[in-house]
């Protein structure tokens, strides 16, 4: 398996580009399923998670093409609606075939679904809005069975606690179903936005996404259409905080800081100066780091993917911190690794770390545990005396495009080990 090692101590300087996010990628190539036709997606990351969900649609019957960062499919040929193991263990968001499924044939077979060992993270939510809708949903020897023989009817579905997944599922199911369908309680990401309207580009009728009441008119059938995934909010403010623990001066393009309001505050507050303007971020980090607290919270709180990025910061920031995860239970792995490299964190209750900042970190081996963790350990490692070595960078890979590459490009000392 691949490695990135990193000689720390460099500043960040230049300019760097924002990658589509693949979160918001994901969705829109799994709502291609909905369509009996040719559907195109733009500023899709060249990412491993990508990968798996074309052989996902491809072994579906769907036709994939990916060429640059433009990805078409037509799923006029799909004739199979089991998604199998082997192709659903490696990603997550691979449940997100079921609702279109269900809604286009009404019937789906799914694997549960794989990916990071940062929690539980369970389906019941999906299923029983599923099962809201009309669908039978049977769980056997590791599969979701859903059947709807006469199609999906409209309902209203609560979600007890906001999910992004649940809410992207449901809301692809619900458009195809006969009458309104009301998800209250939705989860509010910029992804969901951005699922939304490729929906309704391609003929659905979808309103109030990115409020907690989104009202879906189901429709007879969807059309093709050309849709663009958003800028990664997650790439951008990774970048930001690498800036900011490095001293640097990083102007960073094609990004949206309307996304990233908590994060910019929160880094503003550890003395960072950052400009944000309509498409671009420019930021400054300051010699002194403050201590800051942080509490993950559904959007538009601070975002659970950037508590690890923040944790790496605050090792070397002045004074004590305390990071309360509230999203993801297990996320704080990345902490043991941080530790072997003379970081001060101690782990209470399992979800609140307390961070004490000091003088350096040092270059050590480590190991990434999951897609944010191995962030953490990148910014870390930048910052670090000496040389680090990340291990299982697979990881990396399913979310970040030629990361190395990019930071290779802004200065840092950086290179790829091929196994």
């Amino acid at each position: 398996m691949d490695k990135i090692q990193i000689n720390g101590g460099r500043q960040l300087k230049g300019e760097v580009l924002i990658s589509g996010a693949k979160n918001a990628a994901l969705p829109l190539i799994a709502s291609s399923i909905l369509v009996d036709g040719v559907s195109t997606f733009e500023n899709v990351p060249r990412l491993m998670d990508i990968s798996s969900i074309q052989m996902l649609l491809e072994d579906l019957g769907a036709l994939c093409e990916f060429k640059g960062h433009t990805f078409t499919v037509n799923a006029s040929g799909i004739d199979k609606i089991e998604a199998e193991y082997e192709l659903v263990r490696k990603m997550r968001a691979s449940i997100l075939v079921l609702g279109p499924l269900v809604a286009r044939f009404g019937r789906a077979k799914v694997s549960m679904p794989g990916g990071c060992a940062i929690g539980a993270r369970p389906v019941n939510m999906h299923l029983s809005g599923l099962e809201a809708l009309g669908a039978t949903i049977s769980i056997a020897g590791g599969y979701i069975e859903a059947t709807a023989k006469g199609g999906l009817t409209g309902n209203e579905i609560y979600f007890d606690i906001p999910t992004v997944t649940g809410t992207e599922n449901l809301m692809m199911a619900a458009v195809l179903a006969k009458g309104q369908t009301k998800l209250r309680n939705a989860a509010r990401e910029p992804e969901i936005v951005c699922l939304a309207d490729a929906l309704n580009r391609m003929g659905a009728n979808i309103t109030g996404a990115g409020t907690p009441i989104i009202i879906i008119e189901g429709v007879s059938r969807l059309h093709g259409a050309n849709c663009r995934v958003i800028p990664d909010r997650i790439e951008t403010g990774t970048f930001m905080v690498a800036a900011a623990a490095t001293m640097g001066d990083v102007l960073i393009r094609d990004c949206i800081p309307d996304h990233l309001g908590g994060v910019i505050n929160k880094l503003r507050a550890t003395g960072a100066i950052v400009d944000a303007f309509e498409d671009r971020i420019h930021i400054k980090g300051s010699e002194i780091i403050k201590n800051i607290d942080i509490k993950t919270l559904p959007y538009p709180g601070f975002p659970t993917d950037m508590q690890a990025q923040f944790m790496a910061l605050m090792t070397i920031a002045q004074g004590n911190s305390v990071i309360h995860e509230s999203i993801f239970e297990n996320r704080f792995i990345h902490a043991n690794e941080l530790l072997r490299m003379g970081a001060d964190i101690k782990i209470s209750g399992g979800n609140i770390a307390n961070v004490r900042g000091v003088s350096h970190l040092q270059g050590a081996p480590v190991m990434a545990s999951d897609l944010r963790a191995s962030a953490s350990l990148v910014i870390a490692a930048l910052i670090a005396q000496g040389t680090t070595v990340i291990s299982r960078v697979y990881h990396m890979d399913r979310g970040y495009e030629s990361i190395e590459k990019k930071f290779e490009g802004l200065g840092a000392d950086i290179k790829r080990i091929s196994s």
